[in-house]
């Protein structure tokens, strides 16, 4: 098992490595000079040329590569061009709401679709399984903003009982916390829960199909012991690996749901940076996504090898 946990943390080295390459050169791949963009269009050559010379644009590509490898190493990923803040500083300042956001969708979307699932496929052609499947595929074709949307409507406009954008961390007003999260919540997690809930009776029904499934019930245990015990357990690992392809999901729809719901976080941030041209905070901010992806990714490997055994080996 110890040898195969360091196996899988080896292996993400060389994947961050081939992020960081990737990321660097968004900023020089780009169409026009960045100097130029960031400058605007009534700066001087003068203006464009000081920019260059403070982004370290002048200097040779590699020698650029190599002197923001090693500032990156150091945990260093530079000065916003507009604040003339810290990266870090700005990442730290939006994570809360973006982590609170994303904790309470994956929640929301686990504990809903995984049962759900589960009792569409043990009820397998039924109208209760084409009820559950009709809602899912509604609600994994909707965009997400239209989602949004729908639900500022009627439950912010016409209902009136819950805000409409805004965020409150929970040390303030934790009543408050879970009105603002509520709605951005229901957004993102209604695709993942739909793509979950589609995949866990998938897998359901071809582990109900099993040869053991049958033994099991011809010994006359309960439906829910079945279920629960020997089904749902040897079909885990897809669903778990669902579960982690709906982290890339959920990157994606922050920035849409901060956006639909004004909440403060990494996605507005995002939002921004790419609008003013801000390299150094959409270097940061995809490059810490995607080191939590990688880590996301490295748990559900790990977790592997705690639902199968064999896999380990």
């Amino acid at each position: 098992m110890f040898g195969y946990i360091v196996r899988r943390i080896l292996m993400t080295i060389p994947v961050m490595l081939v992020v960081a390459v990737v990321v660097f050169l968004l900023l020089h791949l780009s169409p026009g000079d960045p100097a130029a963009i960031i400058a605007g269009d009534n700066a001087t050559d003068e203006d464009i040329q000081r920019i260059r010379v403070s982004l370290g644009f002048d200097r040779p590509l590699l020698t650029q590569f190599t002197l923001w490898i090693g500032a990156l190493v150091q945990g260093d990923l530079g000065v916003s061009v507009f604040n003339k803040v810290s990266v870090w500083e700005l990442i730290v300042q939006r994570m809360e709401p973006t982590l609170m956001l994303a904790a309470t969708t994956m929640g929301f979307a686990v504990l809903i679709a995984v049962p759900v699932g589960v009792l569409a496929a043990w009820k397998a052609g039924s109208w209760i399984d084409h009820l559950i499947m009709g809602i899912a595929v509604l609600a994994f074709s909707a965009p997400v903003f239209l989602i949004g949307y729908g639900l500022v409507y009627q439950f912010a406009r016409v209902w009136r009982i819950l805000p409409v954008q805004g965020y409150t961390p929970m040390a303030q007003d934790f009543t408050g916390f879970w009105q603002h999260l509520v709605l951005p919540a229901i957004t993102l997690g209604l695709v993942f829960a739909a793509l979950l809930a589609r995949m866990t009776r998938s897998t359901m029904m071809d582990v109900l199909n099993e040869d053991y499934i049958r033994t099991a019930r011809a010994k006359g245990l309960a439906p829910s012991a079945v279920l629960i015990r020997h089904a749902l357990k040897n079909a885990a690992v897809p669903i778990v690996t669902t579960i982690g392809l709906g982290i890339a999901l959920l990157i994606g729809g922050v920035v849409v749901t901060e956006s639909v719901f004004a909440i403060p976080g990494i996605g507005r941030l995002t939002i921004e940076a790419v609008t003013q041209r801000d390299y150094p905070v959409i270097q940061g901010v995809i490059l810490i996504a995607s080191f939590v992806y990688v880590l996301i990714n490295l748990g559900i490997d790990l977790t592997y090898a705690l639902l199968d055994p064999r896999i380990r080996y």
